[in-house]
């Protein structure tokens, strides 16, 4: 019983240590998704440069990018040519190397890869659709990034979100998804399904690149990660480049105190010594 306040002080003391180790771990990172149309533009020239170029203008830690042509019809050269212009690492989607589809999802990341699998949505009698699902390792701390292109009919995107969402729930490390959610609707039952589990970051308008009126390139982050702020890259050169703009989003990650204490227990203990040592 006389140890009673002893404990009590002592959680108090852990508790405060988690707080501000999990203000310490945060991140902020910009996030890019880009349409890339298969490298070709408005004017109707297939131009891998131009692309990579768009891409070298609106930097990011992490893009991903949809429609990139397979690699053995172009994509290999294209992904080392954006790799040389940004400093990333490219991962290639598992579509990509297929000799059966024309395009697929790439991602670039600044961040060293852990784990990589493929999430496969694809639906009967639709095009072949999939997601890159990696988890990058952001220093103490892991990151799950899902990356994506859905269909083109509501049912078939209704379909693909429900398969997707399991994989975010089951996260304990924040969870960033981003891609082209081809959702023209607001009301839809996709977009509302992952506001309900996301939030609701803003989206701008990105379709079609010359006069942009649909939201269909969207970046989520999850709670209690926050994206700070969204803009679709209007240049010149990307209004051109492609029938989508890029959209950037500048991105908080933030680490629940459970995470911190999993990833790094001898940091939040040695830090609640210390005050202990301090108070008394």
């Amino acid at each position: 019983m006389v140890k009673a306040p002893a404990c009590r002080q002592e959680c108090e003391l852990r508790s405060r240590a988690a707080a501000r180790l999990s203000a310490e771990i945060s991140l902020h990172i910009d996030l890019v998704s880009y349409n890339v149309h298969g490298c070709v533009g408005w004017d109707g020239a297939k131009d891998p440069e131009r692309v990579a170029a768009v891409l070298s203008e609106t930097g990011g830690d992490i893009v991903a990018l949809q429609e990139v042509p397979a690699l053995d019809k172009g994509g290999h050269a294209f992904l080392q040519r954006v790799s040389a212009l940004t400093g990333l690492t490219a991962i290639a989607g598992s579509e990509l190397l297929s000799h059966c589809t024309h395009y697929g999802n790439a991602l670039l990341t600044r961040f060293s890869s852990q784990r990589m699998s493929t999430l496969y949505l694809g639906v009967r009698n639709r095009e072949p659709r999939g997601a890159i699902n990696v988890e990058l390792d952001c220093g103490p701390v892991r990151l799950t990034v899902i990356a994506t292109h859905l269909g083109l009919s509501p049912a078939e995107r209704r379909d693909q979100i429900q398969r997707i969402l399991p994989v975010v729930t089951n996260q304990t490390s924040p969870v960033v998804l981003l891609g082209d959610i081809n959702e023209w609707f607001t009301w839809g039952r996709p977009l509302r399904w992952l506001h309900a589990a996301f939030g609701r970051p803003p989206a701008p308008r990105s379709f079609p690149s010359v006069l942009p009126a649909f939201r269909l390139d969207r970046v989520w982050v999850s709670r209690p990660s926050v994206v700070t702020s969204v803009r679709a890259h209007s240049s010149p050169l990307a209004r051109k480049a492609s029938d989508h703009l890029p959209v950037k989003a500048c991105a908080e990650l933030r680490w629940a105190d459970y995470e911190m204490a999993r990833a790094s227990p001898a940091r939040a203990g040695a830090e609640a010594r210390r005050s202990s040592r301090a108070s008394s």
